[in-house]
């Protein structure tokens, strides 16, 4: 790349080579209880599950609980919203089916791959 600077009045023509990086996305990584760990790329709505649970995919506050034990869900209806350094993720249904717990409550600190609701066994 050829560049133009000028210093002190005076003009240069210089040339530059410019190596470009490797973009990496940011990984969360989900885990279960003694379960493989996943990363995932993180992303504002975000789904999480270990087996009939959904997981905290990361480190957190729960902000909000937008559902109660006993409701039908569809997929990708917003459970959960979690806030991360004053940043709020929401936490989706993996599937359709019916909240069994709610296993977390607002204010409360959660780790990410805690288990945060609980769906019917289907």
């Amino acid at each position: 790349m050829k560049l133009k600077v000028t210093v002190n009045g005076i003009p240069y023509d210089i040339e530059v080579e410019v190596e470009e990086e490797e973009k990496v996305a940011p990984t969360i990584v989900i885990g279960g209880a003694g379960g493989m760990q996943t990363p995932v790329a993180a992303t504002a709505s975000v789904r999480a599950t270990s087996a009939n649970a959904v997981v905290a995919p990361l480190s957190g506050s729960v902000s909000k609980i937008l559902v109660e034990e006993g409701q039908e869900i569809k997929e990708g209806a917003v459970l959960v919203v979690l806030e991360a350094m004053k940043m709020e993720t929401e936490i989706t249904a993996p599937h359709d089916g019916t909240v069994a717990r709610i296993l977390v409550s607002k204010g409360e600190s959660v780790a990410g791959g805690e288990a945060l609701i609980e769906f019917d066994k289907s």
